[in-house]
């Protein structure tokens, strides 16, 4: 796969951020070739043959290939995204990379990882271990304790499933975690479970609905739908796919961002974090420093505090890059850079979870992507 909220311990590499709650809603179908993710306007491709062509380049130890060929045609359609070689292959890379084609992918070491979260949220909330220790061993609709259940899970599905039980049967299950299932992205493509209820919400689900979206979104079907949505379901005029894969892990735009962002540093001479947040995400009324920066130039460029807000506002949306901030802050910084700056960067994010045992980016996890997309594509040739 990214700034920096509160870690989410339980997903593959992958930084969230409280923004893309609030830009679920605009997850949509792009417009034209290449980087945008050109629409299926008519029923011009014949399933079977997309399928084999889905067959031919899934890594080898993919299991049921047939059964991922059809799932991502099927998502494809349902959303009217061409399936054409660029979009089968980038849905191939990062399904790869976030699962290796593993349905119901496996964490080492999940178990272990799940009770240092319940003890770390116990902590905050002052809660004596010994009473920890009692709820866990309390027997759940299976028979099993919580505490024998959490150690024998081996993927994120069967985790969640066991909080969902501990939050909706024991007290101090509800204390801990309140309404909020702590496995928060899951499936095939690591896609948020947050991104799926909205979407589904705004969108007709193709499938029948076996228990709640969350559920949906841990099957391959499922997975691969919301993870498509999240991939490709909006307009992004990029030079190259890796600024998408970047958006993937950064969110929607983060790559745009990250590039307006160095050119307000290259205009104002003020050192920014190219995060591709563009407004404070942290406390109510609190002004980042990226609208803090750009407020230096509102003279410069003849705009007024309230408008410079609203522009950067709009930084998960498309239309941002036509905003009067937009244009001027690149105008100037063009010009003082004496050549054209990029309008697309790779996010500098580090990624943290108790997972990663390394140093691990957000570039990292484009570059790797991008990687098994170039791959995919020199075997669809």
């Amino acid at each position: 796969m990214t700034a920096s909220p509160p870690l989410r311990p339980l997903r593959l590499p992958v930084r969230l951020r409280p923004r893309s709650l609030r830009t679920l809603a605009l997850a949509l179908a792009a417009l034209v070739a290449g980087c945008s993710t050109p629409k299926a306007e008519s029923p011009g491709y014949d399933p079977a043959r997309v399928q084999a062509r889905i067959e031919h380049v899934l890594p080898a130890g993919a299991d049921d290939r047939a059964g991922w060929a059809r799932d991502i045609t099927a998502a494809l359609a349902a959303q009217r995204i061409a399936p054409d070689r660029g979009n089968l292959c980038a849905v191939i890379a990062v399904a790869g990379q976030e699962s290796n084609f593993q349905s119901d992918p496996t964490v080492p070491g999940l178990g272990r990882i799940a009770r240092a979260e319940i003890d770390r949220r116990a902590a905050e909330h002052h809660v004596p271990q010994l009473l920890v220790r009692a709820a866990l061993a309390l027997h759940g609709p299976d028979g099993r304790s919580y505490a024998d259940r959490i150690d024998a899970v081996r993927s994120e599905r069967e985790l969640s499933r066991v909080y969902e039980d501990f939050i909706g049967m024991v007290p101090l299950g509800k204390r801990l975690f309140g309404d909020a299932n702590p496995i928060h992205t899951g499936g095939p493509m690591q896609v948020s479970v947050a991104f799926a209820e909205q979407y589904a919400k705004d969108h007709p689900y193709p499938y029948p609905v076996e228990g709640s979206i969350r559920h949906e979104v841990f099957t391959r079907r499922g997975g691969l739908y919301f993870g498509i949505a999240h991939l490709l379901g909006y307009p992004a005029d990029y030079p190259s796919p890796i600024y998408r894969f970047a958006d993937y892990n950064a969110g929607f735009y983060a790559s745009r961002n990250a590039a307006f962002q160095n050119a307000v540093t290259r205009a104002t001479g003020i050192p920014l974090e190219l995060d591709g947040d563009l407004v404070s995400y942290g406390n109510w009324g609190e002004v980042g420093k990226t609208e803090l920066a750009v407020r230096t130039l509102a003279a410069r460029l003849g705009l007024g505090e309230g408008e410079i807000h609203r522009a950067l506002a709009q930084g998960e949306r498309a239309d941002f890059a036509q905003t009067d901030t937009y244009t001027k802050v690149f105008a100037l910084a063009d010009r003082l850079n004496g050549r054209p700056l990029p309008r697309a960067m790779l996010p500098k994010i580090r990624l943290e979870s108790p997972k990663i045992t390394r140093r691990l980016t957000t570039a990292w996890f484009a570059q790797r992507v991008d990687s098994r997309y170039r791959s995919c594509m020199a075997r669809m040739r």
